[in-house]
């Protein structure tokens, strides 16, 4: 909220915004800040304000920084200005009939007693508690000494100071504020500081930013998160007392700008908001990002040398950045997902009454000190609207889209009303800069060696293979890393809805590849083409592998026809929701109405979900299962032998363990694949040698990187070089030896790795 320029020093008004009512004070050209805590008459303008407005809920002070009080600073408050009417109405503590019974000599000593600590009730509440104390100690030794009508008035006194000591303290603040008490002299005001914390917000948003750690707080981890060396936002993990759930605090650049760079942020944006993009500029939303980010730093310059500012080139560069996250951008939202620890963030309704949850990939989810406003929300809404061109409001109150700024890429789904009866909710997850790849896996643990193996092996193999799965059990990611696996020589077309596979990565490692985006299963017409036919499409646009980012309605019987026509020839791959292979059949077959005989064309089913720790409180991503589709089945692959297991998790060893089948060589999908190959049809001791061959050169990896320091070998680029690496020498030893055997490849394809690492240390 911003005061007319014509409206008074102090003045305040309520506005009802996002479900509460919110006090707004005017503190512009004041010659003190407004803080409750270290100012007496700041207080006591606050609590008359809310004898007013009781029902206020927040309280803003309004200044080149605004100074947000949240629900429970407000409480304090509100008790305090309840008691003061409560005391001079309903008891009238100052009236005669209160504070006389028999001797008028009494009054004028009582009246001003009380006088006195009312008037200091409402500006130091805790001197007011320990004033009245002192006043009933000195009525007590009084009341020792009196006798007769006079003891009688005493005691009636006595009786009121204690009835209104007891209210006092019970308050909530002299509760909250004993455990700073042992120092307190009469007066001083650093009791309130533990206890009123404002928010900070600039005015250039309306997001709430907790500046200070939580009470009873202790730290867990602390580190940056830099993009740029202006950018720079702190990160403090916090463990509170008596929950579960960690705390995420942020410290962005934001938080710790001066009057003169608030006041410089302030006057920029009142001239950029007046230049806001047109809706068909945020189709590119880079290029106008750097547009703005140009036009900002000559604005900002401009504006620092009319007002005499003195700023450095890096301030410049902070001041610019944080001026186009908080125009066109999208707040601090921007900031979280810049964290590569973060992997989704949540804005639950009512979004300006809730923080900002975040789940972190060491620390689960947690709570954040961020709490956005609904004019932050609306904002960001209508930019995600022009951004994908699709419709957010009543009649369309769902809303998939992709953000992608420099290398940060999102997956954003938006719900509003009437799905969401409490206003605008997000959920948003965060993509991995780079794709993720097997040898990452492994370090992880998602996986072990010879289930990285086993699946590159499947690739090489061309098989049909769902990854399945529940929400944030990692199938996309895994998706992503099984398309690394893929010969570059090969062609590869994708089909999303939402666009999360890691296409442009696989682009700049020179893939021949194409994107096909497709409408959401959860709108029910507009101009983009259906999931379906851009599959049955997809057919004929020539000899290609296909990978479906999601498998979710009707678009499964086409890519089932898909997987029909090319299982022979490509890779055919997708994720499906679902928790084992059973489940996936119950889907496809059942939901999405697939006849059971086509989804025999499935060969692998993979299922990655969420394993937690016994106490609940922790969760690590697995990959728990790989089976094959067996093709003998007729009406239930349950009941008749359909599904067999290559490969199942074993929780007490958290790992994924071969089963008999592989390594006796009882797989159909394995030897179907050998039979295709010279050499290898009717030899299984050679096919697993490839396996175990493929699995030995993926730990190799991850066990180099991790003794050279070099961890750039974990990832996309160093992954496509090692399996090129890989191909060309086994090509080498099929033609001195007939077969890429493992102990003759593994030493030459080691040797390579090792002049590789050489050639990152020179």
């Amino acid at each position: 909220m911003e005061f007319e320029k014509e409206a008074k020093l102090y003045a305040h008004e309520v506005k009802r915004e996002g479900g509460e009512d919110i006090l707004y004070f005017n503190f512009n050209g004041s010659s003190y800040p407004p803080s409750i805590a270290d100012f007496p008459e700041v207080m006591e303008m606050t609590v008359d304000a809310l004898i007013e407005n009781p029902n206020v809920s927040r309280i803003v002070f309004v200044t080149e920084k605004n100074y947000n009080y949240g629900f429970k600073e407000t409480n304090y408050l509100l008790e305090i200005a309840s008691l003061y009417v409560f005391f001079l109405k309903q008891e009238e503590v100052l009236s005669h009939k209160k504070l006389v019974t028999f001797d008028e000599s009494f009054f004028p000593k009582r009246y001003n007693n009380l006088f006195s600590f009312l008037y200091m009730f409402k500006k130091d509440p805790v001197a007011s508690y320990y004033e009245l104390r002192r006043i009933m100690i000195n009525e007590r030794v009084i009341f020792q000494r009196l006798n007769g009508e006079s003891k009688i008035d005493e005691g009636n006194y006595l009786k009121l100071l204690e009835r209104i000591f007891g209210f006092v303290e019970n308050m909530k603040v002299i509760r909250d504020s004993l455990p700073y008490l042992s120092n307190y002299t009469l007066g001083g005001r650093g009791v309130y500081s533990k206890i009123f914390q404002p928010d900070i917000i600039p005015n250039f948003t309306f997001t709430r930013l907790v500046g200070g750690f939580p009470t009873d707080a202790e730290i867990v981890d602390q580190y940056e998160i830099s993009t740029d060396d202006f950018d720079i936002s702190n990160v403090a993990i916090l463990k509170k007392k008596d929950e579960s759930k960690l705390f995420y605090h942020l410290s962005p650049p934001e938080s710790t700008l001066t009057e003169e760079e608030n006041s410089l942020l302030n006057l920029a944006r009142v001239v950029l908001i007046e230049h806001q993009p047109k809706a068909e500029e945020f189709t590119n939303v880079d290029r106008t990002r750097k547009v703005f980010f140009n036009i900002s730093k000559d604005l900002i310059r401009d504006l620092a040398q009319t007002k005499n500012i003195k700023l450095d080139y890096i301030n410049l560069m902070k001041l610019s950045a944080i001026l186009v996250r908080h125009t066109i951008g999208f707040g601090l939202v921007e900031v979280l997902l810049k964290d590569k620890n973060i992997q989704d963030v949540s804005l639950n309704a009512p979004i300006s009454q809730t923080p900002i949850y975040v789940r972190h990939q060491d620390y689960d989810e947690c709570t954040t000190n961020i709490l956005p406003s609904r004019e932050d929300a609306d904002s960001w809404a209508a930019k995600f609207r022009m951004i994908s061109g699709r419709p957010l409001d009543e009649a369309n109150p769902i809303l998939d889209t992709q953000l992608e700024i420099d290398n940060l890429r999102a997956r954003i789904a938006i719900i509003q009303e009437p799905l969401s009866p409490e206003g605008l909710a997000y959920s948003i997850r965060r993509h991995r800069e780079s794709p993720w790849t097997l040898p990452l896996f492994i370090e992880n643990k998602m996986l072990n060696p010879l289930a990285a193996g086993l699946l590159s092996f499947l690739i090489d193999g061309a098989r049909t293979i769902l990854i399945a799965g529940t929400r944030s059990s990692g199938k996309t990611s895994l998706l992503g890393s099984l398309m690394l696996e893929i010969n570059p020589n090969s062609r590869i077309i994708t089909v999303e809805d939402s666009l999360e596979l890691p296409v442009e990565a696989l682009r700049a490692l020179n893939y021949d590849i194409l994107r096909m985006k497709v409408r959401s299963a959860l709108l029910k017409s507009g101009a983009e083409v259906s999931a379906d036919d851009g599959i049955r499409t997809s057919l004929r646009l020539g000899d290609s592998s296909l990978i479906v980012g999601e498998v979710r309605s009707v678009e499964a019987k086409a890519l089932y026809e898909a997987m029909r026509v090319g299982a022979l020839a490509n890779v055919v791959a997708g994720t499906i929701h679902g928790a084992s292979p059973y489940g996936v059949f119950d889907r496809v077959v059942n939901d999405l109405e697939v006849p059971a005989t086509s989804f025999k064309a499935t060969d692998v089913i993979a299922v990655a979900n969420p394993i937690k720790s016994a106490d609940g409180l922790h969760s690590w991503r697995r990959l728990l299962q790989v089976s094959e589709v067996k093709k003998h089945w007729k009406e239930d692959p349950q009941k008749e032998g359909g599904f067999s297991d290559l490969m199942k998790y074993i929780v007490e060893k958290d790992e994924l363990e071969a089963s008999d089948a592989l390594i006796n060589g009882e797989s159909d999908v394995i030897k179907d694949i050998a039979s295709k190959v010279k050499g290898w049809a009717g030899n299984w001791d050679a096919v697993y040698d490839n396996i175990l061959l493929r699995s030995k050169i993926k730990n190799e990896i991850v066990k180099v990187a991790k003794s050279s320091g070099k961890e750039e070998i974990l990832e996309a680029k160093f992954n496509v070089l090692s399996n090129h690496a890989f191909h060309r020498i086994s090509d080498e030893v099929i033609n001195e030896v007939g077969l890429p055997l493992g102990d003759q490849v593994f030493p030459k394809w080691q040797k390579w790795l090792n002049n590789e690492i050489k050639k990152f240390k020179e």
